[in-house]
């Protein structure tokens, strides 16, 4: 105890230190839909936001509280210290991810953060520790002549994965700026490539537990954002389907179960197909049992079902396999003999989805499996896409939601999300996301379904 508290004073002296040498610390937190958000406040100022907090309107937060009871906290963790590079705001800028609180201390049960460590919580009470890593996609864009298009429209093929050609590629020296960026963030960069869209790309850092893989992602994504716009004028957008004849934007999540300190790999048994326990099938059961339900917190847009469509690699089947990426859940088989690195990857989330919940709610849906042993089927090692309809049938293969407005109607029918959420916070969700969906079907109606229409552009295009 006494050691921890030793390293507590030494990380917070050393904070103190770094932070006299700016003027501005940026407060960030995600609200219930996802977005980064948050307030500056002076250096001066920073150890009363770690140890008390600093007050913010609540109400003004879609998905927090009402105006009656508006008053919340936002409490800066400092283990989330970082230092922007300075050319983000052209200052020495400090950053911190808060946990929002309520008056009195308490934590705030619509905070993101909080329901993440909740569904974390509920596992480890269950004897595992759950381990996550997201791959990120996102396009470079620009605007030319009122219209959006990306950045290497020079080239004429689509299907530019691994391109890294001078001349061609235009985007290697930015993909190396946000992987310099992200490590002094505190991320540790595996590997970064060229994507199969023109100006699309990916970073892959490494896993950490899901709260932490969710900090990760949002900052990930402010990074390239701010990155894009301070040093090329470009627009890194998250959008799942910014263009109709383009790849989409994914955020496939892999996932792993450990024990005895993250030494016991639980997913793992020596034989048997692709080396999986019989708790790896569990969980692979309760995702594709809860899938329909699930997509409406891991594809939460009217856009991320313009993605979701047969021929781009993302996923619309309901099936699972090992190194297939045409089912919706795939074991990763690189490297067959080490037993850390068995794991499955769900491929269906989109980069808008609120990183904290998307987990909180696929933890729940695998746990469930584990719980009651449902059997996910016997997998399938064939290109989902090139069975026939019949076959499809045949197999008793469902599919993915076509659309939120479908994908809501199933969360109505499976309490899962529910359960991840809680009630309050479920419903807070449904609700906006039920408006989101009727705004969309007013504004543009109901003759756009594989269209991406001028509405989802404003609204996602910086989403």
């Amino acid at each position: 105890m006494q050691r921890a508290l030793a390293v507590q004073k030494r990380d917070l002296r050393e904070i103190l230190e770094k932070v006299q040498k700016t003027r501005y610390v940026i407060l960030h937190f995600t609200d219930l839909l996802g977005a980064f958000r948050g307030r500056t406040i002076p250096s001066s100022e920073v150890l009363q936001a770690m140890e008390m907090g600093v007050g913010f309107d609540g109400s003004s937060i879609p998905g927090f509280t009402g105006i009656e009871s508006s008053d919340m906290v936002m409490k800066a963790d400092p283990k989330t210290f970082v230092m922007l590079p300075e050319y983000f705001y052209n200052r020495r800028v400090a950053s911190f991810i808060c946990d929002v609180i309520k008056p009195g201390g308490e934590p705030y049960e619509s905070d993101p953060r909080q329901i993440c460590q909740k569904a974390m919580q509920e596992v480890r009470k269950q004897g595992f520790e759950p381990t996550t890593a997201a791959e990120v996609e996102f396009y470079l864009a620009k605007k030319e002549n009122d219209k959006l298009v990306p950045v290497e429209n020079h080239v004429s093929e689509k299907h530019r994965y691994f391109d890294i050609s001078p001349g061609k590629d235009l985007t290697e020296q930015f993909r190396m700026d946000l992987c310099d960026a992200l490590s002094q963030l505190g991320m540790t960069i595996e590997r970064q490539h060229h994507e199969a869209g023109p100006a699309q790309n990916e970073i892959t850092f490494k896993y950490g537990s899901p709260v932490e893989t969710s900090d990760n992602v949002m900052r990930y994504k402010y990074a390239a954002k701010a990155i894009a716009l301070q040093k090329y004028g470009w627009i890194a957008t998250f959008m799942p389907k910014p263009w109709k004849d383009l790849t989409g934007n994914g955020m496939h999540v892999h996932i792993g179960l450990f024990q005895g300190n993250r030494k016991k790999n639980t997913f793992y048994n020596g034989g048997g197909y692709a080396h999986l326990s019989p708790t790896c099938r569990y969980f692979v059961g309760g995702l594709l049992y809860h899938a329909r339900a699930l997509s409406a917190i891991v594809a939460p847009t009217v856009n991320s079902y313009k993605r979701l469509i047969p021929g781009y690699e993302a996923p619309v089947y309901i099936t699972w396999s090992r190194r297939n990426r045409s089912a919706l859940v795939r074991i990763p088989e690189y490297f067959p003999a080490d037993k850390k690195e068995v794991r499955l990857e769900f491929r269906c989330p989109d980069p808008l989805c609120n990183p904290y919940l998307a987990f909180a709610a696929i933890l729940a849906a695998g746990m469930d499996g584990v719980k009651k042993k449902i059997d996910p089927g016997d997998p399938l090692d064939r290109n989902v896409y090139q069975l026939t309809e019949a076959e499809r049938k045949r197999l008793g293969i469902k599919t993915l939601p076509a659309s939120l407005g479908e994908a809501l109607e199933e969360w109505k029918s499976d309490d899962i999300c529910i359960k991840a959420l809680g009630k309050e916070n479920a419903e807070k969700y449904l609700e906006l996301k039920t408006q989101e969906w009727k705004e969309y079907q007013r504004q543009v109606g109901k003759n756009s379904k594989l269209k991406v229409t001028s509405w989802e552009i404003e609204r996602y295009l910086f989403a």
